[in-house]
Parts: C-alpha cells; structure tokens; sequence
C-alpha cells in the first residue's frame, strides 16, 4: 500500500503524512509540482526525525506518476466520492490518492480512479484536513488488509 499526495500545497501537512508513512512502513509517491520548495525546514519540521524512514519516490507529473506505478489500484479519497469509507474495501497494493489542500485533484485524476472513498462526516462540514484524512483511511485499509507493521 502507498500513499500518493498530488501536488501538495502545505508543507507541515506532507511532512505529517511522511512521519505517518514511515511509522506504518507505507511508501509515499509525491506528484509534483508541489505548493513549496522540498526542502523547506517546514517540512522537516512536520516530519521530524522519521523523514529518514520514509520511503519517498517524487515524481514531475501525473502522467510520470502515472508510467512509474507499480499495479494495484488507485483509490481517490475525496469529498466528491460516493463510496463512504465504511463501505470501502481496500486491497494491500493499494494507492491512496491525496488532492490538494487547496483544490483537490483535476478531473483525469478523478477518472483514473478505480475507487474514490469519502470520510463520512456531519451535514455542514467541508473537509477534513488532508493529514488527518490520510491517517483514518490508511488505518481502515491497513486493518482490513492486516497491513499493520508488527509490534
């Protein structure tokens, strides 16, 4: 299973997810162009001292992104979905799609999709942080495909 941020806008929301990936041994593929410089100390900051766990594969595009990937199936986490995150089955060769905090992903993303999860939250509420919603869904899947790293 990986974790894939498209285009991340916040630096301390990337080097959360890193921290998150690298404590769970989940890789992270990013799809540049990224919202700040790659090495801000931000998002060392955010990450900590686990950057040098993670396993982080950057990438110039979608379409780069997209002719690296290894198989498994792209699931979309996103407002939009239909799929609500209790209804979801998850594979182990997964990869969880992260949109911008800004915007989202761009319509080929949501078409290239296999599977687009939503975290079901209360009428009124726009969106969880991306972070947070990285961490919830990873969990699910990692427990529906006893993923979780021994220990």
């Amino acid at each position: 299973m990986r974790l894939v941020l498209f285009q991340p806008d916040i630096p301390q929301n990337a080097g959360t997810i890193l921290r998150l990936a690298a404590c769970l041994a989940v890789g992270v593929d990013i799809v540049e162009p990224c919202g700040f410089v790659w090495s801000e100390p931000r998002l060392r900051r955010a990450g900590m001292d686990y950057l040098e766990f993670a396993q982080v594969a950057r990438h110039s595009s979608w379409e780069a992104f997209q002719r690296s990937r290894r198989s498994g199936r792209l699931v979309l986490l996103s407002t939009r979905a239909a799929v609500a995150l209790p209804d979801a089955r998850f594979e182990i060769s997964d990869h969880l799609v992260l949109g911008r905090e800004s915007a989202g992903v761009p319509d080929e993303v949501h078409t290239a999709a296999d599977l687009s999860v939503r975290v079901p939250m209360v009428a009124g509420a726009r969106s969880l942080n991306v972070a947070v919603t990285a961490g919830i869904v990873l969990a699910e899947a990692l427990r529906q495909t006893g993923g979780w790293p021994p220990g």
